[in-house]
């Protein structure tokens, strides 16, 4: 059998550069074992295999990913959370928006620590958020209470004759009064609610203490990123522009 060798040890072998830099072109997506792409440094290559650098191959450091994602109803945010099947599935190549505009390609680094801070009912579709940036987690979990997230919620039921009001302001939830809320129709079955980082179940409990039950909900957008054209299943990558 014959004998191998990491990739990153032989790449630097015949680039003449150092490991690092041939883990940093790996992990990059610039680097091919006989026409293969291969992304992982520790990949296990024989000798006589055929190692090329694309072109265009960069030693610039990969830099944190956040992705948002249009999460479809019947899904959670990761692997067994609300006893559903994991949203981070969908993050493939081939669910990229076709509209992407960050000129990012979808690499294996891109994936690992890829974190949900953006908690989102199983039962519910919308806007989710994956990210690798702290400064994205740190904006969505510690500074929540600034976050406004925008739901569009289809009920059924009659509600009661003070119900819009109690909605906007006047409901309790665990024991504590409710801040002031935006709730307002947009058609006879679906209403617009618009609060600052709301706990899974808030909005289910808030409709049932005025009449209604929730049918469906849908997030559509968080802080000042809306989801805007993604179609259920699809993702696309925070442009750097882009602040929540």
């Amino acid at each position: 059998m014959s004998e191998t060798l990491r990739l990153a040890k032989q790449l630097s072998a015949q680039l003449g550069c150092s490991r690092r830099e041939a883990e940093i072109y790996i992990e990059g997506g610039y680097v091919t074992v006989d026409d293969v792409l291969i992304e992982e440094p520790g990949f296990r290559v024989e000798a006589t295999q055929k190692l090329a650098l694309l072109p265009g191959a960069s030693l610039q450091a990969i830099e944190p990913v956040t992705i948002l994602l249009h999460k479809p109803a019947g899904l959670g945010g990761a692997q067994g959370e609300y006893g559903a099947s994991s949203s981070l599935g969908l993050i493939t190549a081939e669910n990229l928006a076709p509209d992407d505009r960050s000129g990012l390609r979808l690499l294996k680094k891109h994936l690992t620590g890829l974190k949900p801070v953006s908690a989102l009912e199983t039962m519910a579709g919308g806007l989710q958020i994956w990210t690798q940036d702290w400064h994205i987690a740190r904006k969505l979990v510690d500074d929540a209470a600034k976050v406004e997230y925008e739901y569009i919620v289809e009920v059924s039921g009659s509600l009661q004759p003070d119900g819009l009001a109690l909605l906007n302001h006047g409901l309790n939830f665990n024991g504590k009064a409710l801040p002031p809320i935006k709730v307002s129709w947009q058609n006879e079955t679906r209403l617009r609610f618009a609060l600052k980082t709301p706990p899974l179940g808030l909005i289910q409990h808030m409709c049932e203490k005025v009449g209604l039950q929730v049918v469906a909900m849908k997030r559509i957008r968080i802080g000042r990123v809306p989801m805007a054209g993604l179609a259920a299943g699809q993702w696309r990558y925070l442009l750097g522009y882009e602040r929540f």
